[in-house]
Order: structure tokens, then C-alpha cells, then sequence
């Protein structure tokens, strides 16, 4: 892998770890379908006059229904999910299982792409799989009914990027990252329009969380999967899923700077875990022969 490749994946993975700060602060406020409506809508507003200077309208135009299909498996499905597990779990909790997308991928490419199953891969699983559950029982949250929904929202949504991935590559190659970021955001935000009549916020935001609103929009999401798809063309959707490796450090960060969120020994040994049992299952530490 290059070295601007590696720049870019850590750059995207600082991003996306703001994403979960900035849902945290405006998901209890906005709710998760209001709050997901203005960051995939904003998102993509703020890049089509881009795309018109670029002339790339027509491109957009001939891929609208993989691009639906990306705006809803990639965008719509899983923001929605992660929102509604933010309004819960603390941001770097919430950004740990949300690692597990690689190991999902790893599930996703055997039965989509028929790749096979290898020893270190079901290690992986098992490992990533002890590592949820020690999350799962982290004691500075209590096991309730809700929490158990929100748990299982976010690996729901880790699955959704696990599909979305190889739809990409087979479904869009050669199409510019910036078709792909701005159609699918446009795509999802024309998915979410029916709901919202009924999830009408019961408050007027504040400025604090009008800037988290902007900035998961702008940052964490036109300018990140401007650099997600980009690298997808350039290196694959599997490596390209192993930005999922950083994110949750950047997530806990960024929740322990802003949030003053406690970062527990439960937390760190299970996301250790999780990433060690993605990168076997990725084959992140290959085996010399």
C-alpha cells in the first residue's frame, strides 16, 4: 500500500471517529432520522454544484439506480442505525462495534464472492466475536433492554457497510468517487424524506449541536467518502474496509477530549480484541511459507 493511500486511510479514519462525537452530541436533540436527513442531505448539496463544475451530471444521471442502491445500503440504512445507537452508547462504545464491519466483510465476500473460509479467518471470528461480548458486559453500562437494541443497531449497521463494499466495486468501478459520494447521499436523503413527518424534533437545536450537524455533514461525510470510495477504486473494498481498525481510537478520543467520556480497561480490551480478530480475519498478518 502507498504511503498516500495510508495518509488518506488515517485521515478518514480521524473523520469518521468524529462522526460518532458529533451524532452523539445531536442525536438526543434532533433524533436519529432528522439528524441522518440533514447529514446526507447537506452532504450532497454541498458537493453537486462541484459536480456540475466538473461537468459529471450526465455520469450521475446514467448510474441513479446503483447509486440509490449505495445511498441506502451505504448511507441511509446504517447512519439511521448508528444514530439511533448514539442516543444510547457513548461515541467511542458505539464506533467499537462498528469495527466489526471488516469481519462482516470477511462473511459477506465468502458467500457473495465466494471466497473461502481459511483457518486464521474463523480465528478472527472468534476473537472479534469474544471482543463484542466483553464490550457487551462493560459494567459503566447497564445491560438494560434498550442497550441490548442499540448493540445490536450497530452491528447491524457494520454489517450494511460490509455489503455495501463489494456492491461498490462490482456495481460502480471507474465511476469518479465524487458521482458515487454525491448520488448516493442525494440517493439516501430521498429515502429518508417519507419519515420525517413523523419524527418531528421536539426542541429547537442549539448552536453547539447546529455545528455538530454541519460538521458530520461537510466533514464526516462529503469530504470522508470522497477519500472511502477513492480508495475503494484504488485498493479494493477489503482494504479499504480496514479503516474500520482506527476509527474506534480516533471515536474514543475524540469522546475523552470533547465528551469527557470515560475510556475503561473493558473498552480497550475489547476493542483490541475486535481489531485483532479483523485484522487475522483480513489477513492482515500473512503467513510465510
Amino acid at each position: 500500500m502507498k504511503l498516500s493511500n495510508i495518509l488518506e486511510l488515517l485521515l478518514l479514519a480521524a473523520l469518521w471517529g468524529g462522526s460518532f462525537l458529533f451524532m452523539r452530541i445531536a442525536a438526543p436533540v434532533l433524533g436519529p432520522v432528522w439528524l441522518i436527513e440533514f447529514r446526507v442531505l447537506l452532504a450532497g448539496l454541498v458537493l453537486l454544484p462541484v459536480l456540475a463544475r466538473l461537468r459529471l451530471m450526465g455520469t450521475m444521471r446514467r448510474q441513479l439506480m446503483p447509486l440509490l442502491i449505495v445511498g441506502c445500503l451505504n448511507s441511509a440504512i446504517p447512519f439511521l442505525l448508528l444514530a439511533f445507537a448514539s442516543v444510547s452508547l457513548p461515541a467511542g462504545f458505539t464506533s467499537i462495534l462498528n469495527g466489526t464491519a471488516p469481519l462482516f466483510g470477511t462473511v459477506v465476500a465468502s458467500v457473495w464472492l465466494s471466497e473461502r473460509l481459511t483457518p486464521s479467518r474463523k480465528v478472527g471470528f472468534v476473537l472479534g466475536f469474544i471482543g463484542v461480548v466483553i464490550l457487551v458486559g462493560w459494567k459503566a453500562v447497564d445491560t438494560t433492554p434498550s442497550f441490548l437494541v442499540a448493540v445490536v443497531a450497530a452491528l447491524s449497521a457494520a454489517l450494511m457497510y460490509a455489503i455495501a463494499a463489494p456492491y461498490i466495486k462490482k456495481n460502480l468501478a471507474g465511476v469518479p468517487s465524487l458521482v458515487v459520494t454525491t448520488g448516493s447521499q442525494l440517493g439516501a436523503a430521498l429515502v429518508i424524506i417519507p419519515a420525517l413527518p413523523f419524527t418531528i424534533p421536539q426542541q429547537v437545536p442549539s448552536a453547539g449541536v447546529a455545528i455538530a450537524v454541519l460538521a458530520l455533514a461537510v466533514l464526516s461525510t462529503a469530504f470522508a467518502y470522497i477519500l472511502y470510495f477513492r480508495l475503494i477504486q484504488n485498493i479494493g473494498s477489503t482494504k479499504a474496509l480496514t479503516v474500520t481498525y482506527l476509527i474506534p481510537m480516533f471515536a474514543m478520543l475524540w469522546g475523552a477530549i470533547v465528551l469527557q467520556e470515560a475510556v475503561t480497561s473493558s473498552m480497550i480490551l475489547g476493542c483490541g480484541l475486535v481489531l485483532l480478530g479483523t485484522a487475522i480475519a483480513n489477513d492482515l498478518f500473512p503467513t510465510t511459507h
